[in-house]
């Protein structure tokens, strides 16, 4: 595995390096879509040169993105005005809008567009190649050179930007400066990572950093070690799972920042709880119970829609399936679920010998690596007979549950949380 991914890894933790740093920035100035709105124009700029007929990768589509980038760092800059009466935030979201709607215009008039457009979305990191990552590595080391040189005026304008007028700092020559740079890394980010990527390299590791300390250094630490961790398990997760690596990654920042941010609200409600005792619990409880409320108002309603919570409950205790299944149902029930494990394992087996394949590290002839794919897709349609027994199974247990698990539910729910929500009189009050 480590011979497949140890450049796109280090092409990651150059752009963790670089965007860890800009996302601070944009954080403290409150434009936190500034980076998707360079990234969509960017992308308006590869769209443009692609359907003059230059590829994607090519200097001349780099080009073209970076005109368009400094075009919109300019505007950007002039944005910036105390007391506007258009608020910057406002116009990165116009010019995201307007970039993306023009891409897609463009893209309509060039031959295989949707495939243009999700490269641009999701990237193509897992095929850098080295000489990529080595100009990657140069350019941002010359831009985080020039950040280290000019570090006082930028940090106090995007952190104290008060200040910074009182010191009688030019703000738009500065903020011009800080949004062409930030252009540049975004443009030469976009060709490889693609737009979704990008922006979660920027916002996510400097979100949490920020959620755990308010100091910057530590926040460039923290930071740093974020998009590390995340880089590895998403591309880790893409050879082990053979997912799309740029979502992959993605949709493991949002991950880890779900988990901060659970973390976080656990805390704080035990700080509270050691405050005021269980009852700080009370409100956490009504909400609960309005849940189940609901919970069972909707089974009752509606049993034939998607009910997770009670796929859950029925993965983890089958009884309560199986309870409101005739016996004859029972039995249909446990058959397809042996014939789908017994597929599902042969199914695994067979996809990571496909995998090894495709990564090449087996060999199989043309002949046989068809006969493979078609075998797959047969023995898919077999498992998925055995899920739509299983979906007609559940829909009549559900029908069933309706009366005997969603309106105990429901009456539960409408009860708890009338009595944890009722107000309680001051401990030292005492009825007459």
């Amino acid at each position: 595995m480590l011979e497949f991914l140890w450049l796109p890894m280090l092409a990651c933790l150059i752009l963790t390096a670089i965007h860890v740093y800009l996302g601070l920035h944009v954080l403290a100035r409150g434009v936190i879509f500034v980076d998707l709105a360079l990234a969509q124009v960017a992308a308006l700029g590869i769209s443009v040169a692609f359907l003059a007929g230059h590829p994607i990768q090519s200097d001349a589509a780099y080009w073209y993105a970076l005109a368009f980038t400094v075009g919109g760092a300019g505007l950007f800059s002039l944005s910036r005005v105390h007391r506007a009466p258009i608020p910057q935030e406002a116009v990165i979201g116009i010019v995201y809008a307007v970039s993306a709607a023009a891409a897609v215009l463009v893209v309509d008039r060039a031959p295989q567009g949707g495939e243009h457009i999700k490269t641009l979305l999701v990237g193509s990191i897992l095929t850098v190649s080295g000489g990529e990552v080595v100009e990657l590595a140069l350019l941002y080391g010359l831009i985080g050179a020039l950040h280290l040189a000019v570090h006082r005026p930028l940090l106090e304008i995007s952190f104290d930007p008060d200040r910074a007028r009182a010191h009688g700092r030019r703000l738009r020559g500065w903020d011009f400066l800080f949004y062409v740079t930030f252009g540049i890394v975004v443009t030469s980010s976009v060709r490889i990572a693609g737009v979704l990527l990008v922006f979660s390299y920027l916002i996510v590791p400097a979100a949490v950093a920020a959620l755990l300390t308010t100091s910057v250094p530590r926040r460039l630490l923290i930071g740093w070690s974020v998009g590390a961790l995340v880089s590895a398990g998403g591309l880790w997760a893409s050879f082990a799972w053979d997912l799309p690596t740029g979502a992959a990654v993605v949709t493991a920042f949002g991950g880890l920042m779900a988990l901060v941010a659970a973390a976080l609200g656990v805390r704080a409600v035990a700080g509270r709880v050691r405050e005021r005792g269980w009852a700080a619990l009370r409100g956490i409880g009504a909400l609960l119970c309005a849940a189940v409320a609901l919970a069972g108002l909707s089974l009752a309603i509606l049993p034939g829609m998607d009910h997770f919570w009670l796929d859950w409950i029925e993965a983890a205790a089958p009884a309560v399936r199986l309870t409101f299944l005739t016996p004859a149902e029972r039995a249909v029930s446990r058959d397809s679920r042996e014939a789908m494990d017994r597929d599902a394992a042969e199914l695994a087996r067979l996809r990571a010998l496909q995998q090894d394949v495709q990564w090449g590290a087996r060999q199989m002839p043309e002949e046989q690596q068809e006969r493979l794919r078609q075998f797959l897709a047969g023995r898919g349609e077999i498992v998925a007979g055995d899920r739509m027994v299983l979906a007609t199974l559940r829909s009549h247990a559900r029908t069933r549950q309706r009366f005997w698990l969603g309106v105990p539910l429901l009456v539960l729910g409408v009860l708890g949380a009338g009595w944890l929500g009722a107000p309680r009189p001051p401990a030292d009050v005492r009825p007459g």
